[in-house]
């Protein structure tokens, strides 16, 4: 009978050092708590949006719940009366209010036309009691406020509260000009309170990068030896392309 090979027999002996090398990672990845399914799992979504097309045309009014608790959050009212048309938006919480603009509206200044990408959150200007969107007065007066002009995918900054904190959200109108007619095409809201949000980000996830880099990788190879064999080629291509064997 054909002995096996001075070769065969340190190959066996490595493959044998190697799978119970493999049983201890397991070991301590279980007793650390991690698991293949663990490191997959998508990060939980900070931001909700909700997609809608809705208009709202003159006397009519239009109210949004923004993070669907069954409270509504703010109202939009469209009013004409006679040579008079307006667009305003109405907290209908205590707490909840609206980002303003440098624009006037009449009295004051208006409820911001925001475009996409501006931080909508702490550092602005937020007004309980400022509503005006946009208006129209005869002729002589002509049309005021941020979104009198005709206006398309604009964003309203809205600050209200979630069982007592504060959250940043965002709805996206597009406005005619007098008689105003306007198209809601989307809301959103972040999760985190206090978080900002970006006007028309319509999601978000957890910074993974926020983790210590030695809580990061230390489970991340674990948890890949611990899949035993399987995980095996991707734990030598991450050893051989610079990682070094701890």
């Amino acid at each position: 009978m054909k002995q096996p090979s001075h070769r065969s027999r340190t190959t066996a002996s490595l493959s044998m050092a190697l799978d119970h090398r493999l049983k201890l990672y397991s070991l301590a990845a279980s007793a650390a708590g991690v698991s293949a399914l663990a490191l997959v799992s998508p990060a939980q979504a900070r931001i909700i949006f909700t997609p809608a097309h809705i208009k709202i045309t003159p006397n009519h009014k239009l109210a949004i719940d923004l993070n669907h608790d069954g409270i509504k959050d703010f109202e939009l009212v469209d009013t004409p009366s006679g040579s008079f048309a307006s667009l305003a938006i109405h907290p209908l919480q205590a707490g909840n209010a609206v980002a303003l603009a440098n624009a006037n509206c009449n009295p004051s200044v208006g409820v911001g036309a925001f475009r996409a990408g501006v931080l909508i959150g702490k550092g602005q200007s937020f007004a309980n009691n400022v509503y005006c969107m946009a208006q129209y007065i005869g002729a002589d007066g002509g049309s005021l406020g941020p979104w009198a002009g005709g206006v398309a995918h604009r964003y309203v900054g809205a600050r209200f509260t979630i069982k007592g904190k504060e959250h940043f959200g965002w709805i996206r109108l597009s406005v005619s000009k007098a008689p105003f007619v306007a198209h809601m095409t989307g809301y959103a809201y972040e999760t985190v309170p206090n978080k900002p949000i970006i006007a028309g980000k319509t999601e978000g996830f957890d910074e993974v990068s926020a983790l210590p880099a030695t809580s990061e990788q230390q489970p991340a190879t674990l948890g890949l030896l611990a899949l035993g064999s399987s995980g095996l080629s991707i734990w030598r291509r991450r050893v051989g392309v610079g990682q070094t064997e701890s």
